[in-house]
């Protein structure tokens, strides 16, 4: 059974409230687990069935074996660190192929990290309150090395951010004690990230669509597309005609004298920004 998601309002900056609930933020792929006469059925947010992806995750043990929908994030850790690593459930979800999946079972095995419950023995839990479903979700639920319910604690927001920050994680969300579970976005849940900074400097520039080329310690580390004022954008077009070394088919490349500030997810292994969006 697919339920559109409740989806995430994003605010800047953490925050205490006594109304509210805070978890962390695992930086995976959200799915919904459906279990239905024995039948389980994983759907990303998009409604796609992945089932057959994710073999680990076909015998979740819930508590009396009902029918149940669970919400969470499917994510994969690092082997060395234990952190949970994007790229690595990137890599895991890229897999079709019946041995490539049963390879990377054991290479690099997923984990679905669970934070709400939606069904469960035929009832429809959406409206009640959030807390109201977390009790049934920790009666429901058995940790394996599969599966495990997502932590949250009480009001304060900011320390928990502050654990976040420290661990290198991707950031916090914040949920209404109240909150019903609706299949859109809503602002009773909040995003809250972990962001990196950076100065980089901008090194050319797309042609048939608007980026920046970011260049970083000489080398290019991305396309900065994303929350640059139109302001911005035409006082460089202004300098670039006298920066210009060359061009090609796709792109104008300039002398990298022009600097801005990024913030972005990560670095990727590559050594790329992962979602980078212009500060100043």
């Amino acid at each position: 059974m697919f339920i559109p998601p409740m989806l995430l309002e994003k605010r800047e900056d953490p925050f205490n409230d006594e109304r509210y609930l805070f978890e962390p933020k695992i930086d995976g792929h959200r799915n919904l687990l459906s279990v239905e006469a024995g039948q389980v059925r994983l759907f990303t947010r998009n409604n796609n069935d992945v089932t057959a992806r994710y073999p680990e995750l076909h015998d979740v043990l819930i508590a009396d074996h009902s029918d149940v929908v669970l919400d969470g994030e499917v994510a994969c850790q690092d082997p060395e660190t234990g952190a949970i690593d994007f790229e690595l459930i990137q890599s895991r979800f890229s897999k079709r192929k019946p041995l490539e999946i049963q390879q990377a079972m054991i290479s690099n095995p997923v984990h679905y990290y669970i934070f709400d419950i939606l069904h469960y023995r035929g009832r429809d839990l959406r409206a009640l309150p959030l807390t109201e479903r977390k009790m049934i979700l920790s009666e429901v639920v058995r940790p394996s090395p599969y599966c495990s319910v997502v932590m949250s604690v009480p009001s304060t927001g900011n320390a928990l951010f502050d654990v976040i920050k420290q661990r290198g994680m991707e950031g916090i969300v914040a949920k209404k004690m109240a909150s019903k579970y609706v299949g859109q976005r809503s602002a009773d849940w909040l995003k809250i990230i972990n962001y990196t900074y950076a100065t980089i400097q901008i090194s050319g520039y797309r042609k048939n669509q608007f980026g920046w080329i970011a260049q970083h310690n000489g080398r290019p580390v991305g396309v900065i597309e994303l929350a640059v004022p139109n302001e911005h954008k035409r006082a460089f077009y202004g300098l670039a005609d006298r920066l210009k070394t060359g061009e090609d088919r796709n792109y104008v490349y300039l002398e990298p004298s022009i600097n801005a500030r990024v913030r972005f997810r990560n670095w990727t292994r590559k050594g790329m920004l992962r979602s980078p969006e212009f500060v100043i």
